[in-house]
């Protein structure tokens, strides 16, 4: 499987999250995404699905308003803390869209997940709640990521 991995602020491409899922045997495009240029971030990102055309996108924080924020994504959407309040203009995902979160999340607030997954009209099963903090890279955390990933929709 091809999977677009979206990385948040102030983190790089090739973290434990993204290596991860290369170790699960999955193609991963991990682009550099700048922190300073949310619009510009959009862009590479956007550029990365049209050339690589993967099967799912996953974005973490940052990285989910970067997908939420996609033209023309007919893929399902894996969000991870996503922060679609500080970032972009969307406000709604589509169905088929997951969101893995954690209640003890200090940077992204799990009630914004609780939200967009009401404003968007997806199912209570759409929301996860997984990990004890906002970077998800346990070990139960990644088995739900790769999970999320290979089982869409659910």
């Amino acid at each position: 499987m091809k999977i677009l991995f979206l990385h948040g602020w102030h983190s790089v491409p090739g973290g434990v999250k993204p290596e991860f899922l290369k170790e699960s045997g999955h193609t991963v495009f991990n682009p550099k995404l700048p922190d300073d240029d949310f619009t510009d971030a959009v862009r590479i990102a956007q550029d990365e699905f049209d050339q690589h055309q993967p099967d799912v996108v996953v974005g973490s924080s940052r990285g989910g308003a970067v997908a939420m924020n996609l033209r023309r994504v007919s893929v399902p959407l894996v969000l991870i803390c996503p922060a679609w309040r500080w970032f972009g203009s969307v406000q709604t995902v589509k169905p088929g869209t997951v969101i893995l979160h954690s209640r003890a999340d200090s940077v992204v607030s799990f009630h914004d997940s609780e939200e967009l997954l009401r404003h968007s009209g997806l199912p209570d099963d759409a929301l996860i709640e997984t990990g004890s903090d906002h970077r998800l890279a346990d070990a139960v955390s990644l088995k739900v990521l790769l999970h999320a990933c290979e089982n869409q929709p659910f």
